[in-house]
């Protein structure tokens, strides 16, 4: 047996804190299962595939899955929806899982990564969700989303350029950041400016059912 799998015995839902369990419920309701065979391919296919390094095994659900799909109280209802960079599928794969009613399309370029999506999507019977291998600047002349989500691509004003134009002039992007969220908006003011973006907000997400509440700079625009 491999250490990811070792280590997995202490990540399923059953075996999870009760703390960890509420909030699966508040955020996924009908849907813990389906989050909880989510976290087992992280913590199995996703470490044996290089998505993840071993040592995020025991913190999937709270540092990554949990952190992620609580964002889904930004997105309006029936929204088509776009993430950039989608990796191990946070946030898209969490956030689709959540929200049954949008629609969400994973961006991804790398070819490993993008089997490993549809892989877990075919698992999971995701029918919401549709995975895409491009870069995308190569996808934006062909999306009109609602919604971009995106975490840790880059920096604001290196993310800007990337997800913007996949909203054709009317939208949201939600960027899952950190403590530097506000010195980010501020190194960005000139790229928010060159593609017609509204004022950033930095909101705070899951605040009732997290520990510690999931960081967002939401940039409008339109």
């Amino acid at each position: 047996m491999t250490e990811a799998n070792d280590e997995f015995l202490d990540v399923s839902l059953t075996s999870a804190s009760p703390e960890t369990k509420l909030a699966v419920d508040a955020v996924f309701g009908d849907a813990a299962e389906l989050a909880d065979q989510y976290v087992h391919h992280l913590s199995t296919t996703g470490i044996e595939w290089g998505l993840l390094g071993p040592r995020e095994v025991p913190r999937l659900w709270e540092r990554h899955v949990l952190n992620c799909a609580v964002v889904e109280e930004l997105i309006p209802q029936g929204a088509l929806v776009a993430d950039v960079g989608s990796g191990a599928g946070l946030p898209g794969l969490a956030l689709a899982i959540a929200r049954p009613d949008s629609q969400f399309i994973l961006i991804e370029p790398l070819e490993r990564r993008v089997a490993w999506l549809d892989m877990v999507v075919e698992d999971l019977g995701l029918t919401n969700v549709d995975v895409v291998r491009a870069r995308s600047e190569q996808v934006a002349g062909n999306l009109d989303v609602d919604i971009v989500t995106a975490r840790a691509v880059s920096a604001l004003k290196s993310l800007l350029p990337l997800t913007i134009p996949l909203l054709s002039g009317s939208g949201e992007l939600l960027a899952i950041k950190g403590r530097s969220a506000p010195d980010e908006i501020v190194s960005a003011q000139k790229a928010l400016k060159k593609y017609g973006c509204g004022q950033p907000e930095v909101l705070q997400a899951g605040a009732d059912v997290l520990v510690e509440a999931t960081t967002i700079v939401r940039v409008p625009v339109g």
